[in-house]
């Protein structure tokens, strides 16, 4: 299954931002992508048609682009960048009712913004070609950071449509996703004022009340980290609680390779089945960002089990589950010292998936969806 963990990289110059790609596992024998119908419409019931805009930015082949208010899909370039030092890739939404445009195959996010535009510099990467540097909201500095906005990301290409709404990064803009097709899909869709909700039950954790910037957005925790808004050592005694669980006990992890046994001893915690892998004790770092101790590589030894580690730290369910994945979303975030932003962002969501961090679609449990053969793609603002 492709999943937010199957990533582009270098989507963005200097932001920390990324975009599904790939094809699933037993896909159909791939297909010409043509032009895909995106609708957005605007139930958001907080602002008008006329003050919001959608951005389409990405990469297709080699290059990153951007899709344009006629449906074309334009290379990006330095000279879009204007008078202010910013491009406009702005799509305006129709003056009411839903807007439609045409996505052509690539990857990348669709960026919300409403009130104002948001503003996206055209720059040079590492390689010397024309890139982008996208929206930071967690970021105090950023050009973006007073404009309220939020986005989705997506894969279009002959193995069908794969997207997902996502909070891994921060919360705004409520957003739900319709996808048809094969089947009939939609993810993403918040409770009746569970905007609001989110920005109390945060504000209301212990540790995570910084995390909250007005009522602009809630950024996640990793990004507090990095900007000294949230404590580097808050998974350390549920970490040091997992390591010294499986001194004396085995620690059993189911994955698509088998079945692995784990101890942990000398620091490591070592794993032997299918194959043998040992994982260091990861950080609150490393536990947030899914990354360090807990990377997951593209094999089918050490990066499924790092998922479920990482997965299960989050979720608070190591130390008291031997057995792992556990997938009963009943005991997820019990204890006190828990990731209360990924609770509040599932406790929100009508189908109880979010993306809260980037192991979350261990389970089942993220805010995804995927066709192989699409017919149209419906992104909705919901209700504030």
């Amino acid at each position: 299954m492709i999943t937010r963990r199957t990533l582009l990289g270098g989507l963005t110059a200097g932001a920390a931002t990324a975009a599904l790609a790939g094809r699933a596992a037993g896909a159909p024998v791939p297909r010409a992508a043509g032009p895909l119908p995106l609708h957005v419409v605007n139930n958001s019931g907080a602002y008008a048609n006329t003050s919001v805009w959608i951005y389409v930015i990405g990469t297709a082949g080699d290059q990153q682009v951007h899709l344009t208010p006629d449906g074309r899909l334009a290379p990006v370039a330095l000279a879009d960048n204007g008078p202010d030092g910013f491009t406009d890739y702005a799509v305006p939404l129709a003056a009411g009712g839903t807007t439609t445009v045409n996505l052509s195959p690539m990857s990348g996010r669709i960026y919300v913004a409403l009130g104002s535009k948001l503003k996206i510099k055209a720059v040079t990467d590492g390689n010397g070609r024309p890139a982008l540097a996208t929206p930071a909201g967690w970021v105090a500095g950023d050009p973006n950071y007073n404009v309220l906005h939020d986005s989705v990301e997506f894969t279009y290409d002959a193995g069908g449509m794969h997207c997902n709404t996502t909070m891994v990064d921060m919360f705004s803009v409520p957003i739900s996703l319709r996808l048809t097709g094969a089947a009939d899909q939609t993810t993403g869709t918040l409770k009746d004022g569970a905007r609001d909700q989110i920005f109390a039950d945060v504000k209301a954790a212990a540790g995570f009340d910084r995390l909250v910037i007005g009522d602009r957005r809630v950024i996640a925790p990793s990004h507090g980290l990095e900007a000294g808004l949230f404590a580097a050592d808050y998974f350390a005694p549920a970490i040091d609680e997992a390591w010294s669980a499986y001194a004396a006990k085995d620690l059993t992890v189911k994955t698509v390779a088998g079945t692995f046994t784990g101890r942990t001893g000398g620091g490591q915690l070592t794993f032997h089945g299918p194959g043998t892998v040992s994982f260091a004790k990861p950080s609150t770092r490393d536990v947030l960002m899914c990354d360090g101790a807990l990377a997951a590589p593209n094999d089918r030894i050490r990066g499924p089990i790092a998922a479920v580690l990482g997965s299960a730290l989050n979720r608070s369910t190591l130390a008291g589950h031997a057995t792992q994945p556990v997938t009963d979303p009943a005991a997820f975030y019990q204890a006190q010292r828990t990731h209360h932003y990924a609770r509040a962002m599932h406790a929100a969501t009508r189908d109880g998936k979010a993306y809260g961090f980037p192991f979350d679609d261990v389970g089942n449990f993220a805010a995804y969806v995927e066709d192989h053969a699409p017919k149209d793609l419906t992104l909705t603002l919901t209700r504030f």
